[in-house]
């Protein structure tokens, strides 16, 4: 997964509370399999922006030329709430979308962006005001900076929260299998002293199978 540190690009404003998966991905274009973000990008908002049919509504933040090649989205809270498909996630990212502020957003939806390198940044529901005024006009370009949970528009700055944990993941570019990793040494060294202390607890064969692990 990319790292995720600072990024600048144009920042949608999409001042609804309560978009919930469902209106990020129809349920109904779900019914071919993926298990990769790839191939989702067309369905992305697919009925929020229409007006009936296939005719793209204008008036919608991503349809709009000033707005486009964004990559960060802003909405008001609970971004991402309803059903827990991971799809979602992968729509937004297909499109070129790596970070939504939002005052909050829907906790499995949370945990799949992080696990996608998407950013899910939360920032106070004043500031966020503040915020979707300054992007109300489109083709804003926003810095978000990581390392500093700063969102800078011009002369503005905002802080934005995230779990210390999700954090970490975004910053290394790390999936729970390598924060796993992290811990190594320590994993090897806690089971030399167990199969030490519990000889009869290790099963025959323990010794091939960790032999042929995957090295770290």
């Amino acid at each position: 997964m990319k790292p995720f540190t600072m990024m600048r690009a144009i920042a949608a404003a999409m001042p609804q509370a309560n978009i919930d998966t469902d209106q990020v991905i129809p349920a109904r274009l779900m019914r071919r399999p993926r298990t990769t973000p790839e191939g989702y990008a067309p369905y992305l908002f697919h009925d929020m922006r229409r007006i009936a049919g296939d005719v793209l509504d204008p008036a919608f933040p991503l349809n709009a030329p000033i707005n486009n090649g964004a990559a960060i989205i802003a909405a008001r809270r609970n971004f991402g709430c309803g059903s827990s498909r991971e799809a979602a996630v992968y729509a937004l990212v297909d499109s070129g979308i790596r970070c939504v502020i939002a005052p909050s957003h829907g906790d499995i939806f949370s945990a799949n962006s992080v696990n996608n390198g998407l950013l899910p940044a939360r920032v106070d529901e004043a500031q966020m005001e503040t915020l979707l005024g300054l992007l109300e006009r489109g083709g804003v370009e926003v810095e978000v900076d990581l390392q500093e949970c700063k969102i800078k528009v011009g002369n503005r700055q905002f802080d934005f929260q995230i779990d210390p944990v999700w954090r970490t993941k975004l910053l290394k570019g790390w999936d729970d299998i390598d924060m796993t990793r992290r811990f190594a040494e320590d994993i090897t060294a806690f089971t030399a002293a167990d199969a030490a202390k519990r000889p009869w607890a290790r099963l025959p064969g323990d010794d091939e199978l960790r032999s042929s692990s995957p090295q770290t």
